[in-house]
């Protein structure tokens, strides 16, 4: 079951984040990296901000009466795009489905509104860009952002175009 979020749920948000990058970023970034991207972009102040802009939406991922995983995502960050910031899911919910699910509901939410496009970015030594590409996204440049630190996030670019 998909569930909008609302701001009394950001415990949840942050702490599925935590649980999922744990699992997520295991072999790819050293933990003191890990966990200064949460406290960056999983701080109460930046969560409320999200659910403050009406463009900025989070849902959570519900079986079995326990939250596996999340989604955020913003409408019109560029003109007819919708960018898919987070998804994440626990160890545990690999495999079942959901991913796929989650991406296809924000794809329908995406052509509801009349977005022709959504992007993401993802680390270049994620296993997630071949789910990415399996569901039709493709790379369209790549990116390394300074978040501060001494910390890097070498990213893909990728979209998915609508029809």
């Amino acid at each position: 079951m998909i569930i909008k979020a609302e701001q009394k749920d950001i415990s949840v948000i942050q702490d599925l984040a935590k649980r999922s990058w744990s699992f997520a970023y295991a072999d790819i970034l050293e933990q003191d990296q890990i966990d200064y991207m949460l406290d960056l972009m999983y701080s109460e102040e930046v969560l409320k901000k999200h659910f403050e802009n009406p463009n900025y939406h989070y849902y959570l991922i519900q079986e079995d009466n326990q939250f596996l995983g999340f989604v955020g995502f913003e409408f019109h960050l560029e003109p007819e795009t919708t960018k898919l910031h987070r998804i994440y899911f626990l160890k545990e919910a690999q495999g079942k489905g959901l991913g796929k699910k989650a991406l296809k509901f924000v794809i329908n939410e995406t052509e509801k509104i009349g977005n022709k496009r959504v992007i993401l970015t993802v680390n270049k030594n994620n296993s997630a860009k071949k789910f990415y590409e399996s569901q039709g996204f493709k790379i369209y440049d790549e990116a390394i952002f300074d978040i501060g630190n001494g910390y890097v996030m070498d990213d893909f670019l990728m979209e998915l175009l609508l029809k």
